[in-house]
């Protein structure tokens, strides 16, 4: 299909995996991407002066992973070795779970209040570039958060407002159901029209659907019935099979006579972007920004049978905000005429560009996957 674009992404799988789960601070890797110049003290002697630039701010409002293998604490780990350090994560938790490698024993979730003060402090201080919005267990969370979304973009800062790019955390990658129905009303009656991308898998997107999604075309259909809830983009993740059932996994009632499984070898996903984000970043005027003007593009790279891909969902939003606000800075700075330069690659990413880079980058660290224990 013309609508597919294949990644090759072993070279840059091999760039990205050094730093796909490895922990790293912002402050110890800003100077990569900083420029380095030699200047003359007064007895003429070269010492070298880094000229910084303040990084752009990605908040996570999620909830916590105490194994440190979802939640918050990979979202700040990609933001941060996804970008080098050129973004600075914050985050906003929305619950606390006691869990480890091998499931989770509790779950604790603060008063609203908690959270509004989290929100509030940051805002007034670390205003975002990109927000990535996870997991919200209750209506009440939903609620919150959508409403504290409307008025940052309505009281937006220099006429932007923040790229929010939300996981709507409901389905378990085992399947199961992690949020009641009025959750899952409130998040998308007050959260998807604040958001620019939506990030469900197969699962949660045939939770908000209502029915199984078994073919390609399945998938094309529902991701335009989920547009029409309010984002201005979807991206349907392919990291389940199309047989795949919710809380199983296998042929299930899948019907092979009528249908024919192209998923199987692949991790197919499928970004749909309003006609505003599909304009965006067109090298020629009048001329599409994809090469067939769809609106449309399946993703497409090898599929690994591996069991290590707790806290990909979770790694693939953090890193399309990242890119995404890496693309966004650079035209900022550029085009208000600072001393940064508008560099090919990086200034020209957008949304679509942001979702190869980040899938990419999942992949490599899936292929990658180890027990750590």
């Amino acid at each position: 299909s013309s609508r597919i674009i294949a990644i090759i992404t072993s070279l840059l799988s091999i760039l990205l995996s050094a730093s796909s789960f490895s922990a790293v601070s912002s402050s110890s890797t800003a100077s990569f991407h900083q420029p380095i110049k030699f200047v003359q003290d007064e007895l003429g002697q070269k010492n070298i002066m880094v000229t910084c630039k303040a990084p752009s701010i990605v908040y996570t409002i999620a909830g916590s992973d105490s194994g440190g293998g979802a939640g918050i604490q990979t979202d700040l780990k990609a933001i941060h070795t996804l970008s080098s350090g050129s973004c600075h994560g914050c985050s906003a938790i929305t619950c606390l779970t006691a869990q480890n490698s091998m499931g989770v024993t509790k779950v604790h979730s603060p008063g609203i209040e908690f959270l509004r003060e989290q929100l509030t402090c940051l805002e007034g201080d670390l205003y975002p570039s990109a927000i990535k919005v996870g997991m919200l267990g209750t209506g009440e969370l939903a609620e919150e958060v959508g409403d504290w979304l409307r008025r940052l973009k309505e009281t937006s800062r220099g006429g932007k407002n923040p790229l929010v790019v939300v996981d709507p955390v409901m389905i378990s990658t085992s399947g199961h159901k992690l949020i009641d129905d009025d959750a899952k009303a409130k998040m998308i009656q007050k959260v998807f029209p604040n958001a620019d991308l939506v990030t469900p898998n197969k699962f949660e997107a045939e939770e908000l659907l209502g029915r199984r999604l078994l073919t390609p075309d399945d998938i094309e259909t529902g991701a335009r019935e989920i547009l029409r809830m309010g984002p201005k983009a979807v991206l349907i993740k392919g990291g389940h099979s199309f047989v795949e059932e919710q809380g199983k996994v296998g042929d299930g009632d899948f019907d092979g006579g009528n249908h024919v499984d192209v998923s199987e070898g692949f991790a197919q996903d499928y970004l749909l972007m309003s006609r505003e984000f599909a304009e965006e970043g067109k090298p020629v005027k009048d001329r599409p920004r994809l090469c067939d003007g769809s609106r449309g593009v399946w993703i497409c790279n090898d599929r690994y049978e591996t069991i290590h891909t707790h806290g990909t969902g979770c790694t693939l939003s953090s890193a399309i905000a990242t890119a995404w606000s890496m693309g966004q800075s650079e035209r900022d700075d550029f085009s208000s005429g600072g001393k940064g330069e508008k560099v090919g690659a990086l200034g020209s990413m957008y949304l679509v560009d942001a979702c190869c880079i980040a899938k990419a980058y999942v992949n490599a660290g899936i292929a990658r996957g180890v027990q750590v224990r």
